[in-house]
């Protein structure tokens, strides 16, 4: 059910991408506009027609619909079959709907491609002016009511002459960026990898930096097959 918002001159975009985060950006949409009583909005950009979006996709979308409604967001739109970059879709979106406060997630772009390509936020602020950005980091915590794991680190994965490994130092070789949980009490680099694939989050079993085998911290975790 949509909140009766006493502020017209202010309104949030959440931009959501599928992933374990869309529902996190959401919720921190939500919460800024709750503070600022507002309204919200949702919108999800697929190049796919909506008869060819998979059963995982499909899944995303009824949670965030739910999520939407139980929110109170103004609408949530979802942009079928775009062949046009995201960020002019967001922008075109932004001007319909007089946004004046956009909600999006930290690319998993590694640095040196940001460096090469552009940043996707410099890229959309050039598409749009006037409205304030809020980039939300991804999710650096880890199901851990034990106390398992030390605070997440950035690493990369590569791929060396004896198999695969990570490195806190990025290079041409680096396949995926990640975060890093340490277990306690080591003095070695063993713990989980964690990173974004696909739009969905995998992680990998690491000792002394080397990468053991495919492990699922949670049930909806993808294992990764490495190709040889």
């Amino acid at each position: 059910m949509k909140k009766a918002r006493a502020r017209m001159d202010e309104s949030i975009l959440v931009c959501a991408y599928y992933g374990p985060n869309g529902e996190r950006l959401i919720k921190r949409g939500c919460k800024i506009a709750d503070m600022l009583d507002c309204p919200l909005y949702i919108l999800t950009v697929d190049p796919s027609p909506k008869d060819e979006v998979g059963a995982d996709k499909a899944a995303y979308i009824q949670e965030w619909k739910v999520l939407a409604e139980e929110l109170g967001a103004e609408e949530f739109i979802i942009r079928y079959n775009e062949k046009r970059p995201a960020a002019k879709v967001i922008a075109e979106v932004a001007r319909e709907l007089n946004i004046t406060q956009i909600i999006l997630g930290q690319s998993p772009q590694s640095r040196w491609q940001e460096i090469k390509k552009g940043s996707f936020v410099n890229t959309l602020l050039r598409e749009i002016s006037f409205v304030d950005f809020h980039i939300v980091s991804i999710d650096r915590s880890v199901e851990d009511n034990e106390n398992l794991f030390e605070n997440g680190t950035r690493a990369y994965l590569v791929k060396g002459e004896d198999g695969h490994r990570i490195t806190f130092t990025h290079s041409d070789h680096v396949i995926h960026e990640g975060i890093f949980y340490k277990e306690t009490g080591t003095d070695f680099n063993n713990g989980v990898f964690t990173y974004i694939k696909e739009n969905k989050t995998c992680q990998l079993h690491v000792t002394d930096e080397r990468i053991t085998e495919p492990t699922s911290i949670h049930s909806s975790i993808k294992e990764e097959k490495f190709e040889n």
